[in-house]
């Protein structure tokens, strides 16, 4: 309720302000306090907000002010220029899914799940637990907690059907999250200057780790079923790739899951080349309509590298992840993991590994899927009634996503500016293509915070559609 509260009064004061001169003083928080029925806590909450946006200013024992621009000589980084010579790769500054937004925004851009699909209990209470082991003042083994390694490999291994050698605690390498994973793994595997093959779209963090790595992505296409295995064949073949990064489970963006038998052709293909499969199963503990079937389960002979993450399940501010590796690949990875961090937070790797192991986890994945479902349902009904000029390819079986494609004459950076003024953040799909975008797309996060305003934003979706080919 007291969130509730501040962002009603924050939405309030944005529009006062928004009519107001520069230097005018804001009513007092007495006033606020009796016009908005809050408590004096709830008003300096709302108030610490606006500062923080950078749209008011305090003076202490005087009142808070519509923040004045004030001008100032430009400092000049000019020399910089020079000194930094050309990039060897093109990266954007901060992609959308990272940005922040102000309370009142309808947030369809990002790619975590909000606070209430989060085991908070179970988090706070493995924080505070691993603050007082030894964990809090112990370096970590470079590999990872023997303990938190079992758990992985076990967690793997029960997928792994008859016949198949499963891995073993020491084939894990423990990371802090899955995204420092796939460097590493670029880095080690692939190389500066070397291709890549990569789904086309694909993740966009993917995308951004190969260009800081300087691998030379090779997109193989990809769509609501998965990369056709002919395709990928031809792609190894006239490219002399030797690594292939995909998400066979819940891909981001387009929500795909690969089927047994494509899985096991697409890892056929990968044997046949002596080529490695990076294999990113980031949405294990989102599955709906099905569970994740790892292609890692399917393969001893070393082609899978797996990743998993726990960062977004469990919490963002425990960002903890694997990676599967077996043989000399194993061997490289550690190096580089070990040349880039050392090694994990202990501290991190002990609230992980108390939050999965407590009984209480499965019944949270348990629950976690019924509003997973009742969330996605809902902002496919929304943008179907509000938004039927966009077409959705597939409804997902897991994930966090919709992936949308608009009509071919869509303006996508105007869609997407029109969207923001009036306070609907959405995901232009640009960013998760490796090379020229199919066609104009939208990312929409089912898993974010206000369902209850699904309506509305694709109601404003429908609109700036509406504006520009009605």
């Amino acid at each position: 309720m007291d969130n509730d509260s501040t962002e009603r009064i924050v939405s309030g004061l944005r529009k006062w302000i928004g009519t107001a001169p520069p230097g005018a003083q804001l009513p007092s928080n007495r006033a606020l306090v009796a016009e908005y029925a809050a408590s004096p806590v709830t008003v300096a909450k709302a108030m610490r907000t606006l500062r923080s946006l950078g749209l008011v200013e305090s003076r202490p024992g005087v009142g808070t002010f519509v923040r004045t621009v004030r001008t100032a000589r430009l400092p000049d980084y000019g020399w910089q220029t020079a000194a930094l010579r050309s990039p060897q790769a093109r990266v954007p500054a901060l992609s959308t899914p990272l940005r922040s937004v102000a309370p009142d925004v309808i947030a369809f851009h990002s790619g975590y799940p909000v606070r209430e699909l989060l085991p908070e209990r179970l988090v706070r209470t493995a924080c505070a637990r691993a603050g007082r082991g030894d964990a809090a003042l112990s370096p970590a083994p470079a590999p990872g907690r023997p303990d938190l390694q079992a758990w992985f490999a076990q967690e793997l291994a029960e997928a792994f059907g008859a016949g198949v050698t499963v891995p073993t605690a020491r084939e894990v390498i423990v990371l802090p999250g899955s995204q420092s994973g796939l460097s590493s793994i670029f880095r080690a595997l692939v190389g500066f200057g070397q291709p890549m093959l990569i789904e086309s779209p694909s993740y966009w963090g993917a995308i951004l780790a190969a260009a800081q790595c300087g691998v030379r992505l090779v997109p193989v296409p990809s769509g609501p079923r998965g990369p056709e295995p002919e395709e990928l064949s031809r792609a190894f073949a006239e490219s002399g790739a030797r690594v292939f990064y995909a998400q066979p489970n819940y891909a981001n963006p387009t929500g795909a899951q690969w089927e047994p038998e494509l899985a096991a052709e697409i890892l056929e293909v990968v044997r046949r080349h002596g080529a490695f499969l990076v294999e990113d199963d980031w949405a294990h503990d989102f599955g709906i309509d099905s569970s994740p079937r790892p292609v890692a389960a399917s393969d001893d002979a070393g082609h899978v590298i797996y990743l998993r993450s726990l960062t977004k399940s469990v919490s963002p501010s425990i960002r903890v992840g694997a990676m599967v590796a077996r043989g000399p690949a194993r061997d490289r990875i550690l190096a580089d993991r070990g040349a880039e961090s050392m090694y994990v937070s202990g501290l991190l790797q002990a609230a992980a590994l108390d939050v999965v192991t407590q009984p209480a986890w499965r019944t949270h994945l348990r629950d976690l899927r019924q509003q997973l479902r009742a969330r996605r349902d809902l902002l496919i009904a929304a943008v179907t009634e509000h938004a039927p000029g966009t077409q959705l390819e597939q409804i997902p079986r897991g994930g966090l996503h919709l992936w949308l494609r608009l009509p071919d004459a869509t303006n996508l950076q105007r869609l997407v500016r029109d969207c923001e003024a009036e306070s609907v953040l959405v995901a232009a799909g640009n960013e998760w293509f490796p090379a020229e975008p199919s066609g104009p797309y939208l990312r929409l996060n089912y898993s974010g915070p206000d369902p209850q305003r699904f309506a509305e934003g694709a109601q404003v979706i429908g609109r700036a559609l509406d504006r520009q080919l009605g």
